[in-house]
């Protein structure tokens, strides 16, 4: 049986990497652009997102799988409206 994976908040989760480190220069800032830029996934239960903590210290030990980008489609341009 396979253990479940360590899901934690934005903040429990640099919590826990300032307990591992505590003169780490990496801060929830940081961990949440990563999110934002999607270079670490976060699921999102009811108003809280919440991140793998064992994919993030692989993803940070230069272990993880970079996320290929998706090209953005013509969606939410400004596009001209001919009348």
């Amino acid at each position: 049986m396979s253990t479940p994976p360590r899901m934690r908040t934005l903040p429990k989760a640099a919590a826990m990497l300032r307990e591992i480190d505590p003169d780490t220069a990496f801060t929830l800032t940081a961990l949440r652009r990563m999110v934002k830029r999607g270079e670490v996934v976060a699921v999102e239960v009811a108003s809280r997102r919440l991140v793998n903590y064992d994919a993030l210290l692989e993803y940070l030990a230069g272990q993880g799988v970079p996320i290929p980008q998706v090209e953005m489609s013509a969606a939410g341009t400004i596009r001209r409206v001919d009348l």
